[in-house]
């Protein structure tokens, strides 16, 4: 049951219906696994035809507390209603209630007699797993065809008892980590770690992290890389449809992590349109759920970001002869002139380190070395002897 469906075009006229609920019995606050409040959901229906009804409860609709169907007991019994069955949904880990006909369909409604009203009890209780950072379970009443007047819907709060223990917190904070290894200026590539600090007991799911790396407006396509430490190794993170990178989850209670921090490496990408040192922002996010993007810490760091410089030739600067016989070695060069001419080793998740340069060598053991000078003297020896020749031609044809 889609939590859009609240936006289905209504049927039959103007929305007239209105949903009440009642107080909860026992009104003390209920406890995980523990006992069950109740309370009454009337429908009302003004006007003057009978009206159809697609009862709907939602909750903690507004809420970062993501919830599981296991989280919350629910049950419909009719009172002044035809016979009726009922249904946990979810979305997003966002919890729903729905009841229906029984026999029917899922989809199916009742039928509210014109100026007349249905009742039913509805009963709600919390399960063991039951987030322990929510103090109080919410609860929208609405229908899933807008078939309520604009003022017809109604809300209701259960308490929640506190769950043993402090509440859970979480708070994050970055670390300057200096420059990244095998880099010589600290521009090309910036590593940092991201700390985290839990207080009280688990939270009710493993934390997820997001990182964004922001520019300034001007900036078009930086083409950002990341990387992170995994088990000793440094392993990309890619992006995702929103340019943003998800870090590995965090244990709910950080238990079985040698530490609660991430190494991180950020540095700019061969396609990137930044030439100058840029100012950089970057931002980080934990929630409790991907989908539901509501974050529970939130933390931010400036630096500067610069692509590595193109080692050039300059125009008309010849490049320096190789003496025969030497042993031949061809090398991309990628880095500044201050780093090495080979890509640092990078080594990729659950992978060896390679070298990203691009690198071919003859071998010690072999004479192509030797061939190869040679016939470099004799491809000279046979241009300069063509220019020659030529020169003579052409000083014949002017005489």
């Amino acid at each position: 049951m889609p939590l859009s469906a609240y936006a289905a075009p209504a049927t039959g006229g103007a929305p007239a219906l209105r949903i009440e609920l009642g107080a909860p019995v026992p009104s003390g606050p209920l406890t995980r696994g523990g006992a069950t409040e109740s309370f009454d959901l009337t429908v009302t229906n003004p006007g003057d035809k009978a009206a159809p009804f697609h009862p709907w409860l939602l909750g903690n609709l507004d809420s970062p507390i993501a919830l599981k169907k296991s989280d919350v007991v629910f049950r419909v019994d009719e009172i002044n209603a035809p016979d009726t069955a009922s249904f946990i949904g979810q979305q997003d880990r966002g919890w729903q209630g729905v009841f229906y006909p029984a026999g029917k369909d899922l989809s199916a409604g009742f039928e509210v007699p014109a100026g007349g009203k249905l009742k039913w009890k509805v009963t709600v209780g919390l399960g063991k797993g039951y987030p322990v950072n929510s103090n109080a379970f919410e609860l929208r009443a609405s229908t899933t065809s807008h078939e309520l007047a604009p003022d017809g819907q109604d809300t209701l709060t259960l308490k929640a008892a506190p769950a043993t223990g402090p509440a859970a917190k979480l708070s994050t904070h970055f670390e300057d980590n200096g420059t990244c290894d095998g880099a010589k200026d600290a521009s090309l590539c910036k590593q940092l770690n991201l700390w985290y600090r839990h207080e009280g007991v688990a939270f009710s799911s493993d934390l997820v992290t997001r990182l964004t790396v922001k520019f300034p407006g001007d900036v078009k396509n930086p083409d950002t890389q990341v990387r992170v430490m995994v088990d000793g190794k440094w392993t990309d993170v890619h992006p995702d449809r929103n340019g943003d990178f998800m870090l590995p989850d965090m244990p709910k209670d950080f238990d079985g992590v040698s530490a609660d921090t991430f190494a991180l490496q950020v540095k700019l990408g061969p396609k990137t349109q930044i030439t100058r040192p840029t100012l950089v922002t970057l931002h980080a996010g934990v929630a409790l759920d991907e989908k539901k993007v509501e974050y529970i810490s939130t933390t931010a760091t400036d630096f500067k970001l610069a692509p590595a410089k193109q080692a050039t030739t300059k125009p008309g600067q010849p490049k320096a002869a190789k003496p025969a016989g030497s042993t031949t070695t061809t090398t991309q060069v990628s880095q500044t002139a201050s780093s090495s001419a080979v890509s640092p080793v990078t080594a990729p998740a659950g992978g060896t380190p390679q070298a990203s340069g691009s690198l071919a060598h003859t071998g010690s053991d072999s004479n192509t070395g030797l061939y190869a000078g040679l016939a470099a003297v004799l491809v000279a020896l046979g241009g300069a002897a063509t220019w020659l020749g030529a020169r003579r031609r052409g000083g014949a044809a002017r005489a």
